[in-house]
């Protein structure tokens, strides 16, 4: 399998995709933040001083699949138009998923991994006051639509 972002001379580049067709693409991507269950029992009540840790993580989120391309070297800047998380909280984690769609020449593959990075990172931000255990994990694409390559869909137990 050829790598894209490689040019002639091995040097990286940004790919080219001018003449790639216009597809609507969509990207799932989901992710979990474990921490201690005295720390999910907070920000279900609402305790954390910070503030309603999901609303401002659910903002970070989408506002990372929007910077996408300032944050990895090779991401094209893409037009979203539609960004979506969602969260399920356990007894010692939350999971996070994220949606990202578009219409255009590229996929939003890191535009949703960024999103669940994002929202990850934020709810470790607002918490780490009482919590600087919690960590970060299994952050990983679900699905794809979309584009040249078709559709892609994880199998195992994301399914």
């Amino acid at each position: 399998m050829k790598l894209t972002h490689f040019n002639e001379s091995g040097r990286a580049h940004m790919v080219e995709v001018t003449d790639k067709n216009d597809t609507k693409r969509v990207a799932v991507a989901r992710g979990t933040i474990n921490m201690k269950r005295e720390t999910i029992s907070k920000i279900k009540e609402g305790l954390i001083k910070k503030g309603d840790v999901l609303s401002v993580a659910q903002i970070g989120g989408i506002m990372g699949a929007k910077k996408t391309s300032d944050l990895i070297p090779m991401c094209h800047n893409i037009f979203l138009t539609g960004a979506n998380i969602e969260f399920e909280i356990l007894e010692d984690k939350v999971l996070i998923e994220s949606t990202v769609k578009t219409r255009g020449k590229t996929g939003v593959e890191m535009e949703a991994l960024t999103a669940v990075s994002m929202t990850a990172l934020t709810i470790y931000d607002m918490c780490k006051a009482i919590d600087k255990d919690m960590e970060i994990s299994d952050i990983r694409l679900i699905k794809k639509t979309g584009g040249k390559s078709g559709p892609y869909e994880r199998k195992g137990k994301d399914e």
